[in-house]
């Protein structure tokens, strides 16, 4: 069973010049500190594992097996910002625990993890409280031994001071530590962990084989992949592209490493994960269509199947997620009196079970052969991408030809759709817009940096395309699952009313929206120009 401690920390040692602090310096003057406390001295030794082209290293991972103190047992960091980072920790075994090993199975594949290096550390911590002796901070002087185990023998020795924020804490406690800290004439450390520096100091530096060889899963994660679709900067190069080749493959990179990154995050079932996953598959599937005079369509169309399966698979959790968050504020918004019988009560059932159930299946997924094939798959994409002539074209030009045949495919789409009955008909047309509204906003995305404010236009006329009918087709699902519910209630005995009241609201829904949709379009086609 692993459990999860998110750590704020910094770490700092002396000049340049010297190994390091000689010791811990008078903190009793931070503002805020009542009263430093001598903790002792601990004795920790921790050996950490990687494999051997050291692929956790090179995503800023860290997986050690640590005895002494008060958390002996197994611990994966996880970075989340500057100076913070996620712990999960495992009890102590002989092997790396299950618990851990899925966590970095995106990064490791089939690779085996070894030990490299082993730290033993004399821990000398002081706690600062505050008046009521509640715990600010934990300070350490680290005296610290590194010792090389995969080959070669090498050694190196150090000091640093750690300051780690309690549980709940302000992190701008930090910086006042730091004040005292640098008038004391330490200064950040250069390496952003111990196992960094001992890498750095008793062999390679960290990741070097991992930055070179991204078919084998090490490429470095780059934070704001995720957030970021439309960045100009090629992450594999640090170079801003030139041809249209160079954006899409600038595009596919992030997105590759975004699924990567998020593959924890997913398995931890941290908000949201698995929709950003989702994402990721699908702007790598919509760059495959929209581009497919850059990249050859015979070698992504079976990529893009596999990116479709992963997808639907995500889907299940996600779909889970969106109804029941809507359900429960439509419950929510109805008067007492129109809420007959345990409505509620069979909500939270029906969503637990549907959550446990996708949960299982989509474990299994990430667990098994195929995802790490289509991993692998997409590896060796973008490490010797199948580029067609029109790659070394001018982006402006090749990209652009690209976002407006995927606009007038919209066009068409909205079209048959405002021109038809109301029914089941116009519920698969709008659905079949909305798909393509989002592919054409991906296609968008990645055209910003070569095109500029047309593009920027045009990705947001798409997202407030998709946002409408996708409030569309999430009524047409809400109104699936609320029969589902009515069918339960009434095998159990119970009323169906407000199922049914529920139900008739959510067509209102999809009315308004589709009554809505002819001035959208308008002022979609205002604002879109490519």
């Amino acid at each position: 069973m692993a459990d999860t401690k998110r750590e704020i920390e910094r770490k700092y040692e002396g000049p340049a010049t010297e190994s390091g602090a000689d010791g811990l310096p008078d903190l009793g003057g931070v503002p805020g500190v009542a009263a430093v406390v001598d903790r002792g001295v601990t004795e920790l030794d921790a050996t950490y594992y990687d494999t051997r082209d050291q692929r956790l290293a090179a995503a800023s991972l860290t997986l050690r097996r640590r005895t002494g103190g008060a958390d002996a047992g197994w611990h994966l960091k996880l970075p989340v910002s500057d100076g913070v980072r996620d712990e999960i920790r495992a009890p102590l075994s002989d092997t790396v625990p299950r618990a851990l090993s899925g966590l970095v199975r995106s990064r490791v594949r089939d690779t085996e993890l070894v030990p490299l290096v082993r730290l033993l550390s004399a821990r000398d911590v002081r706690h600062l409280v505050d008046g009521s002796g509640a715990l600010l901070a934990e300070v350490s002087l680290d005296r610290v031994r590194a010792e090389r185990l995969d080959g070669g023998g090498g050694t190196a020795t150090w000091t640093e001071i750690e300051v780690e924020l309690a549980d709940g804490g302000d992190p701008a406690f930090l910086d006042k530590v730091e004040k005292r800290l640098r008038k004391a004439g330490l200064h950040r450390s250069a390496a952003p962990s111990k196992l960094a520096k001992a890498l750095a100091e008793t062999g390679e530096r960290a990741g070097r084989r991992g930055h070179e060889q991204a078919g084998k899963g090490g490429h470095p994660s780059k934070p704001g992949l995720v957030t970021d679709p439309a960045s100009g900067t090629d992450p594999a190069s640090g170079t801003d592209p030139v041809t249209a080749g160079d954006h899409v493959l600038a595009h596919l990179r992030a997105q590759r490493d975004a699924i990567v990154e998020l593959d924890p995050d997913v398995r931890r079932d941290v908000p949201d994960s698995v929709h950003s996953m989702r994402v990721a598959t699908r702007r790598l599937r919509g760059t495959f269509g929209s581009y497919a005079k850059i990249l050859d369509p015979a070698v992504t169309g079976p990529i893009g199947d596999e990116l479709k399966w992963l997808a639907g698979e995500l889907g299940v959790d996600r779909d889970r997620e969106v109804l029941t968050e809507r359900l429960t504020q439509a419950l929510g918004d109805l008067p007492r009196a129109l809420v007959v019988g345990p409505v509620r009560a069979r909500l939270r059932t029906w969503a637990h079970a549907r959550h446990g159930g996708s949960r299982r299946r989509l474990l299994a997924v990430l667990d098994g052969r195929r995802y790490l094939a289509l991993l692998s798959a997409l590896d060796a994409l973008v490490t010797d991408p199948p580029l067609l002539r029109a790659a070394a074209g001018d982006p402006e030009r090749v990209i652009g030809k690209a976002v407006r045949k995927d606009f007038v495919k919209v066009s068409d789409l909205v079209a048959q759709a405002l021109d038809g009955e109301p029914g089941t008909d116009r519920d698969l047309a709008l659905h079949e817009a909305r798909k393509k509204a989002k592919r054409t906003r991906y296609a968008a995305e990645t055209a910003l940096p070569a095109l500029g404010a047309p593009a920027a236009g045009l990705t947001k006329a798409m997202k407030g395309l998709q946002g409408l009918l996708g409030d569309h087709q999430d009524s047409v699902m809400t109104r699936e699952a609320l029969r589902e519910l009515a069918a339960l209630a009434h095998a159990a005995g119970e009323s169906s009313f407000t199922y049914g009241l529920l139900y008739g609201r959510e067509e209102q829904r999809a009315a308004a929206v589709e009554a809505a949709l002819p001035e959208a379009w308008r002022a979609t086609l205002e604002q879109a120009s490519v």
